[in-house]
């Protein structure tokens, strides 16, 4: 398989970035556009309740699962929304540092949001990402 010409950009003129780039711009090929990743195990079940790191270990093993099902790695991700039920900036941090020092940390260094938001769909829930990529061939 070969991969899409993906080029990812931070302009002199945008501010600097801790990893992530302002622009990915994807030549040609197919997208897949994966649902929000939970902290969710197989059976549905609520992994590491109250604790950040242990949800997103568990975001980052599904979002793994996930592009190898349509035989993607993380340096295909084009773009990543991050939501973190939190107002509190060092929570965000956090989320960020614990992606960014994961298995799925190429994932992060194309086009990214990071947010915080008051409520997540699953009770207890205290993190989700959303990833778009750029399918290899």
């Amino acid at each position: 398989m070969t991969d899409h010409h993906i080029t990812r950009i931070n302009p002199d003129r945008l501010h600097p970035t801790p990893g992530y780039h302002h622009i990915t711009v994807v030549e040609s090929g197919r997208t897949a556009y994966l649902a929000g990743q939970c902290p969710l195990d197989q059976n549905g079940e609520l992994v590491g309740a109250g604790s950040l790191e242990q949800q997103t270990g568990q975001v980052v093993a599904n979002a793994l699962g996930a592009l190898a099902a349509v035989q993607a790695e993380p340096q295909h991700v084009v773009r990543s929304v991050i939501y973190v039920r939190s107002s509190d900036r060092d929570d965000l941090g956090a989320a960020w540092r614990h992606f960014t020092g994961s298995a799925l940390a190429p994932a992060f260094t194309t086009a990214s949001t990071l947010l915080g938001v008051a409520q997540l769909g699953f009770s207890g829930q205290l993190i989700e990402l959303d990833l778009t990529v750029a399918l290899p061939r």
